[in-house]
């Protein structure tokens, strides 16, 4: 763990990292521009020119107004909803209307000034003309930069996307014949050479001896194709780790130049396609016509060794390869190749002046078209669905065309000063990247024909005043719908060099059945609600937080690279909501106007390490806790600089011994709670900054598992009738514990919340009544429980696991929250509906609870199979008193298990403490397990063709619960008696005995024939294998006995 506090500068984890960038929704409230005219703007000054003389003319709102700068105060609320109202219109609405004065009010003190809308007014205007124009393709990060030293100095020719078999790997094939395998960090795997030709003598005669020309990724049957100067093709198979040759084609009458390959996507096992186009310009095309066969006849051979195929025998394999050749199309040799199956066209590029670009049907039956363009084409690119085509040259211009106008381009973008190597399209956003001799990309806007960004790659093999050696091929586009789970993304190759970047993306998908889609672009780490200004807020794993109106699920805000590229890890609000407070795994700590995305402060780091957690007291005084085992505080109340020192002067120190993973804030008792990774937690007290109790759970193993979770329940909290009891949980391995701070007697039970085995509950919240706990576990399932019946619902809400749940009212409605690792953040309906995800398309409305679906219809798909189970299972059972076996925990409480506690039974009298009046029913208060063996999992309604199947299959379940239930109560009732439970473990409101009493089956135990036996015992030939002969076993020995012994 590397600290920061010896070093003499703090900040410099910041200065390294790259800068942020937000975007705001202007179009949320750009109706206060379009009806704010000049002549209301006039009006609006004078109302506030009014305001301020009044001011200074009552010495009563003089000495109670706010002093700002030279004394002045601004409009309250209420005032400014007069005056804005005066201006534009009585029929403005009060709810926008607060809206627009708390986004004024940066300062969050509840005024504003004049001076404070101009400047809202000049940003709103400011952000509407940034969002009108197109963004860039590429992102705002550094691109990684890799060298190949296997290529020794050799130019890279080009670099083809492996997908199978998972994860993505790239192939760069150098000058010289050398392949080198990377990962998708760009990390060497794997070198590979090509085989020469075995009829050469010498002891190099199996060394690669010519060039490289071009590479293609064959998908279906998961092979590299490869074109040398040989006049030859390799085929690589790359279907496993690792890679190695397996097929030679050679003898071709000319050099292939520029390869490409097509194959449909739709019919697997039809025709697909292999193109190439050579050094005379003409165009071969070999058709594979059973891919599930091979590319080729491939006889029986012992001899590991790659297949040789001499061009001159194709036809011996014309059962599964058709052949056929164009020749001179170009004057020159082809060097871009494209096929386009929608309607049948080959398009080709060369240095020709007279046929630059060609566009010929594959039938030849249809006239070419043929682009006469001077100097020639180094490099096109094609796109159907813009019906575009953009070339570029020795002229350092790239210049777009119709594809069927080949007199004069649509538009001539200039920007380049050298050659351009290569073009690509990328369709997501209708933009065009170029990338030119002295390695300067560009990225232009097809609609506006401006450059929207020029990045200069830094390539540590640039010399002043010499053009680099670069390959045939320096781009490689990687995007969908080629990998649709991939970032998109684009590598660069300079001689022996590759860069990455990454590019954004384009578009709204629609959201997929069963799980939806990433609408955050990213896993998600954190997620809050902000009852203040009715906002969601989301931490990505990307360094990006999205800020997302809870009303219509629309987004608002935008942070990118909030922390570089590092991952945020927590987050919280300031005392006043308008503010947000990020956490990052390099232990930055960073303050965020909520209105405007602007970074107001940055916190000094106390470690290199994650920060887990921040809490914001009632007067902006900040702690945060995380891998550094310290509690550090922050002061932003008055802060004016973006830079903040932290003050680590708390008062006890560092009590933890392991990293510090979640923390709590109950403000009502004045303490803090935090938790580690070795299971224990702390209760501070506010005022004396020393640990107030120490709570863990009791084990029997030899380590406890980590503390992933913690929560106060802040109206018990702030009740005096409930402070001794327990107002604290904590989330442990699936189990959730209820702690008390004060009493004698902190442990108060527990119980297993996950509907699987082995899950952890990584997010726990409550309303603010206390009434509802909601889980969320790394199942991806929502678990609301109350106190009658424990379990209200439970449903499958993501496909990853949940990293935080919150409950949230609107228009006296109760709804959930819940943000995943698959990249969504979604809302629920207290009973379990399904409202939607935010980024969908289209938006929904809170107010309307109508297009509300139920979750189980569309999620969780998994409680009807559990449910057939257990239905099949009570109809096998014969003997209902095999079934009176209760499992469980009895040391617990609560005990816990892998199942639906909606399924847990009471048994026996029950008696209930009783409850303050303000209180409807204690969240603590949960049942005893479940009473049967069979599977339990989330009743559904069943299916209507199903129904009389269903009907007897639950009266069968009826009559085995009932005769579960005598069985169970006749065994208690042999063993304990009878019980009085108003005697037992008075425990007020929180649970009652034989709520929380469970007994296991005793089991025969079988004793092993070879127990070791005393010579006493064997000379009485005594004997036993079972636990019921051990009663009739004598074990004593008598007095004369015991004398023979001894003698």
């Amino acid at each position: 763990m590397g600290t920061l506090r010896g070093i003499s500068d703090p900040w410099e984890v910041y200065e390294t990292e790259t800068s942020s960038s937000s975007s705001c929704d202007a179009g949320q409230n750009a109706c206060t521009q379009e009806e704010l005219k000049l002549k209301h703007l006039l009006l609006l000054r004078d109302a506030f020119t009014r305001r301020t003389t009044s001011d200074r003319g009552s010495r009563r709102s003089w000495r109670g107004a706010r002093k700002k700068g030279g004394g002045e105060r601004g409009m309250s609320l209420e005032e400014f909803q007069n005056a804005l109202s005066a201006v534009i219109g009585p029929d403005s609405q009060s709810g926008w209307l607060e809206r627009v004065f708390n986004e004024i009010d940066v300062s969050c003190d509840g005024y504003v000034e004049w001076e404070d809308l101009c400047s809202y007014l000049l940003q709103q205007c400011r952000e509407r003309d940034h969002t009108s124009r197109p963004r860039g393709a590429l992102l705002n990060t550094e691109p990684l930069i890799k060298h190949c030293s296997h290529n020794k100095q050799e130019p890279t020719i080009c670099v083809v996307a492996v997908p199978h078999p998972p994860p993505l790997r790239y192939i760069s094939v150098s000058k010289r014949g050398l392949l080198t395998v990377w990962n998708n960090r760009l990390q060497v795997l794997k070198t590979l050479e090509l085989a020469g030709d075995p009829a050469e003598q010498g002891v190099n005669r199996r060394m690669f001896r010519g060039w490289t020309t071009d590479a293609v990724y064959l998908p279906k049957v998961h092979k590299v194709a490869i074109a040398t100067s040989s006049r030859d093709l390799h085929f690589i198979d790359v279907s496993t780790a690792s890679c190695f040759e397996d097929i030679h084609l050679f003898g071709f009458p000319n050099v292939p130049t520029s390869l490409c390959y097509w194959h449909d996507i739709k019919s697997p096992g039809g025709r697909s396609l292999l193109l190439w186009g050579d050094e005379k310009g003409g165009i071969h095309l070999l058709w594979f016509l059973q891919l599930q066969n091979g590319l080729f006849e491939s006889p029986f051979t012992e001899d590991n060794v790659p297949q040789r195929i001499y061009m001159q025998d194709i036809g011996d394999h014309s059962r599964l390869v058709s052949y056929q050749h164009i020749p001179t199309v170009h004057q020159e040799p082809i060097n871009r190749i494209i096929f386009e199956p929608h309607t049948d066209l080959i398009m080709t590029s060369s240095g020709s002046d007279a046929s630059s670009v060609v566009i010929m049907h594959v039938s030849l039956r249809r006239k070419p078209y043929v682009w006469r363009i001077n100097k020639g084409v180094t490099c096109f690119d094609f796109s159907r669905s813009l019906n575009l085509l953009v070339t570029g040259g020795l002229d350092p211009a790239v210049k777009l065309w119709n594809c069927f106008m080949t007199a004069r381009p649509v538009a001539v973008l200039h920007g380049h000063g050298t050659t351009v190597l290569d073009v690509v399209i990328y369709q997501p956003l209708g933009q065009v990247l170029s990338y030119s001799k002295d390695a300067e990309l560009r990225v232009w806007d097809i609609s506006s024909n401006h450059c929207l960004r020029t990045v200069h790659l830094q390539f540590p093999c640039l010399q002043p005043g010499r053009a680099p050696e670069h390959g045939n091929f320096p781009f490689l586009l990687v995007a969908p719908p080629f990998l649709s789970q991939t970032p998109p993304h684009i590598l660069v190759s300079c001689r022996d060099y590759l860069a990455r970047l990454r590019l954004e993306k384009g578009g709204r998908g629609e959201e997929q059945g069963g799980g939806g889609r990433q609408c955050h672009g990213a896993p998600l780490s954190c997620a809050l609600y902000n009852p203040t200004l009715k906002q969601v807020i989301a931490g990505c794993d990307d360094s990006s937080v999205s800020v997302w109106d809870v009303e219509t699920g629309r987004l608002r805000l935008k942070i990118t690279s909030a922390h570089g590229e590092e991952e945020i890890t927590c987050i919280a609000l300031d005392s006043s909501h308008r503010r947000l407070i990020t956490g990052a795994r390099n232990g930055t700590i960073k303050v965020w106007n909520l209105l405007n995305g602007l970074n107001l402060h940055k916190l000094e780091p106390v470690t290199l390490s994650d920060v887990t957690g921040v809490i914001c007291l009632h007067d902006n005084q900040l702690l945060a806790v995380g891998w550094s085992q310290q509690v550090a505080q922050y002061d932003i109340k008055g802060a004016k600089d973006v830079f903040v020192r932290a003050d680590m002067s708390w008062k006890s120190g560092q009590q933890h011994r392991a990293d510090i993973l979640v923390v709590d804030h109950c403000p009502a008792l004045g303490v803090i709670a935090t938790g580690s990774h070795d299971g224990e937690v702390i209760v501070w007290t506010l005022d004396t900054q020393r640990p107030l109790v120490r709570l863990r759970r009791a084990t029997h193993s030899l380590t406890t598992p980590p503390v992933d979770a913690l929560l106060f329940l802040q109206r018990r909290g702030g009740d005096k009738h409930w402070r001794n009891t327990p107002i604290l949980l904590s989330s442990q391995a699936g189990g959730i514990y209820w702690w008390s701070i004060t009493g004698h007697t902190h442990t108060h039970g527990q119980f297993y919340a996950p509907g699987g085995e082995k899950e952890c509950v990584l997010g726990l919240t409550s309303d603010q009544e206390n009434n509802i706990l909601v889980t969320g576990d790394t199942a991806g399932c929502v678990q609301p429980s109350s106190s009658h019946p424990p379990l209200l619902q439970s449903w499958r809400a993501h496909e990853g696991a949940i990293v935080s749940v919150e409950v949230l009212v609107y228009t006296e409605r109760l709804f959930f929250l819940s943000g995943s690792v698959d990249g969504t953040s979604r809302v629920w309906t207290g009973e379990g509906g399904h409202v939607g995800f935010f980024g969908q398309e289209p938006q929904w409305s809170l107010a309307d609870p109508a297009p509300h679906h139920t979750s189980r219809d569309q999620v969780n798909n998994l409680a009807e199979e559990e449910k057939e189970e257990r239905e099949k299972k009570i109809e096998s059972e014969s003997d209902p008193s095999q079934s009176s076996e209760v499992t469980g925990q009895t040391s617990d409480l609560f005990s816990g298990g892998p199942g639906s506690p909606e399924e847990w039974i009471y048994e026996g009298p029950v008696e209930e403490a009783p409850t303050p009046k303000s209180q409807t029913g204690p969240v603590e208060e949960a049942p005893t397990p479940k009473s049967q063996t069979g599977p339990v999992g989330t009743e559904e309604s069943p299916a209507p063709s199903h129904a009389q199947h269903i009907r007897v299959s639950q009266c069968h379940q009826l009559y085995g619960d009932i005769q579960r239930k005598m069985a169970v109560r006749r065994e208690r009732k042999q063993v304990f008696g009878d019980i009085n439970v108003n005697k037992l473990f008075p425990i007020g409101g929180l649970c009652t005995p034989f709520q929380a009493l469970a007994v296991q089956d005793c089991q025969q135990v079988f004793l092993p024939e070879d127990l070791p036996m005393s010579p006493w015992m064997q000379r009485q030939t005594l004997s036993c294998v079972s636990e019921a002969g051990l009663s009739s076993l004598q074990l004593s020995i008598n007095s004369s006995e015991q004398e023979q012994e001894a003698t």
